[in-house]
């Protein structure tokens, strides 16, 4: 297996967005890009631990790319807005791709650029590329948040 983070706004919404597709072994809702160890929920919605809330996946490579992944990362929010989704406002609720390593980067930037020449969206993408730091698990409440509560949260269908 292997894993990927990316934040893209509230994250209950995207974690189920997410767990729809084949190749998709595990999901986990947390925080991470921050510079406060061992972040709460409380802490991060005020926006001063510079933590995103995020997703870390795990995938089978087999089954689905890191490119297909990135793929419905872009398909799971609005890439264009800074700081923001919906009614989500904040550097908490940022776009980002968080990569491992150079090959990962590499992805990022082309998928990118690839999403920017589909002329999918009306505005430039202004999706953050950045090295994975340490990923904080949110507090169980928050995980399968969509699932426990029989609905998909932030707008996301």
């Amino acid at each position: 297996m292997a894993t990927a983070i990316f934040s893209a706004g509230c994250f209950w919404g995207v974690e189920a967005f997410f767990e729809r597709f084949e190749g998709i072994t595990n999901t986990r809702v947390g925080y991470t890009g921050g510079h406060v160890s061992h972040p709460t929920y409380e802490l991060v919605k005020t926006g001063t631990t510079g933590h995103a809330e995020a997703i870390r996946i795990e995938y089978d490579p087999n089954v689905i790319t890191y490119g297909g992944l990135i793929n419905i990362f872009f398909e799971s929010h609005d890439p264009t807005t800074k700081d923001r989704q919906g009614g989500d406002i904040g550097h908490q609720y940022r776009s980002s791709i968080f990569y491992h390593n150079d090959a990962e980067r590499a992805v990022a930037e082309e998928k990118i650029q690839q999403w920017t020449n589909k002329g999918v969206f009306k505005r430039p993408i202004v999706t953050e590329v950045v090295p994975v730091t340490t990923f904080y698990e949110a507090e169980e409440y928050h995980q399968k948040y969509s699932q426990k509560n029989g609905s998909f949260a932030c707008g996301i269908s």
